[in-house]
């Protein structure tokens, strides 16, 4: 045990004395007046946070357990050897869980879990009906975020007459939000008849859920000239004002192909700098997909953020059941996960993660 807690001791001492010179480096005034570069720093530092607190945690403990042994050797007093041995016993079982515990720490992180998130959902297979589960599927989320006082904002709505979604996108601010949202990617099912179903039929129906992080200036770089930006006028709700203003934006970049839509804001500027954020965080994903994809066949882990074609979930109402395909986990509390209460899954998917990737390792 205690040459295991060593060994770990050793693969952390390179995060630790890391975690110790940013600390020192980003109080300098050099680096305090590059922008870029501080925030860059100040990144890294707080991803080693973490593990540098656990590393000096582990470190003691292992100093308490040799110093016990000690005293438990030298000991004359049988009561006092009792005492020293009880204390040895129990700095064990503490040292075993500091090692599991920095063996999660360890394990590769994905450095964009502490971000916010841009959520995108669009109707798929089953008409009027998928649009209405559309929507269900965003108040569940906007649920969720409350739920978690994380503040959610609708950033580009797509509508249907009958109050359905045909597209929306929208950001959930909050630490550590991807982190959480990331496993929501996929796709959503739902069972239900519809009210337009004079028949009692079940209907089947589906929507697509995508989760990116945002992406700040400093990790992705758009050049200008590569941008098509247009001015047009917001449709939908927003009365008088929003129909006479140009004030909606559409952001095309050429070598991509990739369009975004911003109309939420009456502020062109405002529109303009949300949909370069949205932008961001999809040329992001975009290239990240491009390399994962050049050597999916060697990954090891499939849970992640999962494949976006992927049946994720299904929600079927006659039983008042939702199933998560992945974890094989299944809530007959319907209207509390409506409601927002999706936790069950997540974490069953942050363990799944978690124990995969430890086997893996």
């Amino acid at each position: 045990m205690e040459n295991i807690a060593n060994d770990i001791l050793t693969k952390t001492q390179k995060a630790k004395n890391r975690f110790e010179e940013l600390t020192e480096m980003i109080s300098k005034p050099e680096i305090i007046s590059d922008n870029k570069l501080w925030k860059g720093l100040v990144k890294e530092r707080s991803n080693l946070e973490e593990i540098a607190a656990a590393h000096d945690n582990l470190e003691r403990l292992v100093k308490d357990y040799k110093s016990a042994q000690e005293d438990y050797s030298s000991e004359k007093d049988s009561d006092l050897r009792d005492m020293f041995y009880e204390e040895i016993g129990s700095l064990k079982v503490q040292i075993e869980e500091k090692v599991e515990e920095i063996k999660i720490l360890l394990l590769p992180k994905d450095e964009n879990d502490d971000n916010n998130v841009i959520i995108e959902i669009r109707a798929a297979a089953g008409g009027e009906e998928s649009a209405l589960f559309a929507s269900v599927l965003m108040r569940m989320y906007q649920y969720y975020a409350e739920s978690k006082h994380w503040k959610s904002e609708i950033m580009d709505l797509n509508e249907t007459e009958l109050g359905g979604i045909k597209e929306v996108t929208f950001m959930v601010k909050g630490k550590g939000a991807y982190s959480r949202l990331k496993y929501e990617s996929g796709v959503h099912r739902v069972q239900r008849v519809p009210e337009t179903e004079s028949q009692g039929r079940i209907h089947t129906s589906t929507a697509t859920v995508a989760v990116l992080p945002e992406i700040e200036d400093i990790d992705v770089e758009i050049d200008d000239k590569d941008l098509q930006i247009d001015t047009y006028r917001a449709s939908g709700a927003g009365g008088q004002h929003i129909n006479k203003t140009e004030s909606a934006i559409r952001i095309t970049h050429l070598p991509t192909g990739m369009v975004v839509n911003c109309q939420d804001e009456r502020s062109q500027i405002k529109n303009k700098e949300r949909a370069m954020s949205i932008l961001r965080s999809k040329l992001y994903d975009f290239y990240k997909q491009q390399r994962d994809s050049e050597y999916k066949e060697n990954r090891k882990s499939q849970v992640g953020t999962g494949d976006r074609s992927e049946r994720v979930r299904t929600y079927n109402y006659p039983q008042g059941r939702v199933t998560d395909h992945r974890v094989n986990v299944t809530s007959y509390n319907l209207d509390g996960v409506l409601n927002g209460d999706i936790e069950q899954f997540i974490e069953a998917l942050i363990v799944k993660d978690r124990a995969e990737k430890l086997a893996n390792a």
